[in-house]
């Protein structure tokens, strides 16, 4: 196990690193906004992946992974997973599901290996990041290889945001 501090200090990241593949992690100042987080590591918005973590039922979740500057879109998830009904967990639940905390969580070295659903946007990204499993901690990676690693089902399950016109 590394020591607290060193370049594996995570689980996500020692999972990535047992993996083999290949990955550059970055670690900038915690970002206010998502905006703000890429700008911190250099990527269009649309590049940095948000990871949902959803209830189908008891004792059975899911990870999402959307780009950020995106919607996710409940009607589709739900048609793609043929179930009527989805939730989201509260964070200590998320936590005790995943071994993350709120906004830090990532399908990599978490607690269990629940089954992984990637929106079909981040395929026109050369390079993706998603969370180190800590905050200002991002992997980037491609995103076909984050596909492959997690064994994810690609879907389109978001829609762009649409902002308020100006007044």
């Amino acid at each position: 196990m590394a020591a607290p501090g060193s370049r594996l200090d995570t689980p996500a990241l020692r999972d990535v690193s047992d993996r083999g593949i290949a990955f550059r992690v970055v670690r900038t100042e915690r970002a206010r906004t998502a905006q703000e987080a890429a700008d911190l590591q250099g990527l269009p918005l649309g590049a940095l992946l948000r990871t949902i973590v959803v209830r189908r039922a008891e004792d059975d979740y899911l990870f999402v992974v959307v780009p950020a500057g995106r919607r996710f879109d409940w009607p589709r998830l739900r048609q793609h997973l043929g179930v009527r009904r989805l939730t989201l967990p509260d964070a200590e639940e998320a936590r005790e599901v995943t071994g993350y905390e709120r906004y830090t969580i990532t399908p990599f070295g978490a607690s269990r290996a629940w089954p992984v659903i990637a929106d079909a946007a981040i395929l026109g990204e050369s390079v993706v990041s998603i969370g180190g499993g800590g905050f200002g901690i991002s992997l980037h990676l491609s995103p076909a290889e984050l596909v492959r690693v997690l064994d994810a089902d690609v879907v389109d399950v978001s829609d762009p945001e649409t902002s308020a016109p100006d007044t």
